[in-house]
């Protein structure tokens, strides 16, 4: 009741006044002329009481039963009073005008003849001296001050609504402005580091390879002048990069969600509490701006559907996953139906393997919760490597590379398979980055020893040709993969990773080839789906895009089993349906068989 209160406009206080001053006029009047009533005083006193409080009651919790108590009570005490005094009927002058006030659309087609002509007629047969007309147009006339005001007031209700609404979306677009700029912010430092970043790293190690071409000393003063600027510049991208990524996600998760939950509460004013469990731990950035997200979408869609007025929004850092959780207070919904916010705040959770739902009920509120995995490496989590390559200056870029990542530490170099060897047994790395051709000893023979005498160590050869003779002798020797140094800098990172913690990867292109001449060397031919792929002219990567296709595979799916982005898969895809003449991955599966594309 209390908090009802307190959201009550200037005209529920004009009303409840004029009750409580019509009752307590009334009230005086039957003390003082007590002596004319047949009942006794405590009845009459209780029967204003009554009068007085149960319709404002009903007002305010059950609208159903008010305008009938209103009209009985008042009305039946009216009645009474006319009994003994006439022209007590204008009494109910008041209750006409808190009726009209009060009644809503279909109620007035009884509400009003009930007050103005009804009650009139009983009272004209109770009282024949009063004129019947003069009490109809005096009740009615009541009745039509009622109904203004009650329009006065569904005008100023929706004139505050439209200011809340206005004040959520307000907020609700400056949130989504920052949100996304921080997001495109995001994608272009990536952006500028994978692609900037790795043709400075090429144009470096593409000009060291011509040192030994070199070798007069003009040529040499000359090449150390263009390392030095495309040293320099690599460093001033680099500091570009840090530059642009946006303010906003350097705060902490529980600052950034907590000074949101504040702003929201400010400018929408609704009663927003903010609380946290557990120790709060680094998330990704992809983790922390779907977090952000789904609280954003939850408190806007809890005062623009849900009509609420206090919100609680809990954090929960687990051993293994990131709990938030929305709960507020509104009216609930009849029909869970996803809109467009709902959907994107699924799939961002779903990109992150993560988990949106939403629990609502008619009348019992709604509660949001978004549940994403623990994604980040921990402080002690440091992957040691050892980089093996006869060329100084392969060396040195990988090393400047993958030190960038916070998880990854190169311990040591070698320029051979012996130094190789010696190396794992001085710092004891727990990976190793191996190239196969250099001198003294090769990288095959360098890997069977390695993983001879120290079984826990993870070898990652790193080549440059694609030799599917020197891959399948790399993989007897124990090698844990095999990957072709064109590839992006990410992609190398993520792929030590999945290597040391168990994995074995082999690049998509060779291991095909691999395989093809495996199975070329088992018929003694080239395999048939080989042959009608070439007829479509698919690529070996688009054939392997079909078959996890036909398999049912989502595309978020195939992209995390090839280390590839969601976005290049669906290119892959699409690339596959317009060389089959297809529309849709089912039209694809289909022509695909019948073609013979799947075995």
């Amino acid at each position: 009741m209390f908090d009802m209160v307190k959201q009550w406009f200037w005209y529920d206080w004009f009303m409840l006044m004029i009750r409580l001053i019509c009752s307590t006029s009334l009230l005086l009047t039957i003390i003082e002329r007590q002596a004319h009533f047949t009942l006794p005083l405590w009845v009459l006193v209780f029967w204003q009481l009554i009068a007085f409080s149960v319709p404002w009651l009903c007002l305010q919790l059950n609208y159903r039963y008010y305008l009938l108590t209103e009209i009985v009570i008042p009305g039946g005490l009216c009645l009474y009073l006319v009994l003994f005094f006439p022209e007590a009927y204008l009494t109910f002058l008041v209750y006409a005008f808190l009726i009209a006030s009060n009644s809503k659309q279909r109620t007035y087609l009884w509400s009003g003849p009930l007050s103005i002509l009804l009650l009139p007629a009983i009272i004209k047969l109770l009282a024949e001296q009063i004129d019947f007309w003069i009490m109809t147009i005096q009740f009615g006339t009541a009745y039509a001050f009622g109904f203004s005001f009650h329009l006065l007031m569904v005008n100023h209700r929706q004139s505050e609504i439209i200011r809340e609404q206005n004040a959520v979306l307000e907020q609700y677009l400056s949130q989504i402005e920052r949100i996304t700029l921080a997001e495109e912010r995001n994608r272009l430092s990536k952006e500028l580091h994978d692609t900037v970043g790795h043709a400075y790293t090429s144009l470096i190690m593409g000009l060291e390879t011509l040192r030994p071409e070199l070798e007069t000393d003009t040529g040499t003063k000359r090449l150390d002048s263009l390392l030095n600027l495309a040293r320099e510049n690599m460093d001033e991208v680099r500091g570009y990069v840090h530059q642009i990524e946006s303010p906003h996600e350097e705060l902490p998760l529980l600052q950034s969600l907590r000074k949101l939950a504040e702003e929201f509460q400010e400018h929408a004013k609704v009663s927003v509490r903010f609380q946290a469990f557990g120790e709060e731990y680094p998330v990704t950035k992809q983790a922390k701006i779907a977090l952000y997200r789904c609280l954003q979408e939850s408190l806007t869609n809890a005062v623009r559907h849900g009509h609420s007025t206090e919100i609680t929004v809990s954090v929960q850092f687990e051993p293994q996953q990131t709990r938030l959780e929305i709960q507020d207070n509104g009216r609930g919904m009849e029909h869970g139906r996803d809109g467009f916010g709902l959907n994107a705040m699924k799939e961002r959770a779903m990109n992150l393997q993560g988990h949106v739902g939403v629990y609502t009920q008619p009348g019992e509120g709604t509660l949001v919760t978004c549940t994403l995995p623990r994604q980040t490496e921990l402080k002690d989590d440091v992957i040691r490597l050892l980089v093996v390559d006869d060329q100084p200056f392969i060396r040195e870029s990988l090393r400047i590379l993958l030190e960038e990542q916070q998880d990854l530490q190169v311990v040591g170099v070698a320029e051979d398979g012996e130094q190789a060897i010696e190396l794992c047994r001085q710092v004891q790395p727990q990976l190793v980055l191996m190239d196969l051709d250099m001198p003294n000893l090769d990288g095959i023979s360098a890997s069977r020893t390695i993983k001879q005498t120290w079984p826990h160590i993870r070898i990652l050869i790193l080549t440059t040709f694609e030799d599917t003779g020197q891959a399948l002798e790399a993989l007897r020797s124990g090698a844990d993969g095999y990957l072709l140094k064109s590839m992006k800098p990410v992609e190398l990172a993520e792929t030590i990773r999945t290597v040391y913690r168990g994995g074995t990867l082999i690049d998509q292109e060779m291991s095909h080839k691999l395989f093809a001449q495996l199975e070329a060397a088992k018929s003694g031919d080239v395999p048939s789906t080989t042959k009608v792929a070439a007829t479509y002219d698919l690529t070996s990567r688009e054939l392997e895009i079909l078959q996890f296709v036909s398999k049912g595979l989502r595309y978020k799916t195939i992209a995390s089993k090839l280390y590839l982005s969601d976005g290049t898969v669906r290119n892959y895809a699409s690339s596959v349906y317009l060389k089959l003449g297809v529309r849709n991955r089912e039209e694809a599966v289909q022509k695909a068989r019948e073609a013979g594309l799947m075995e």
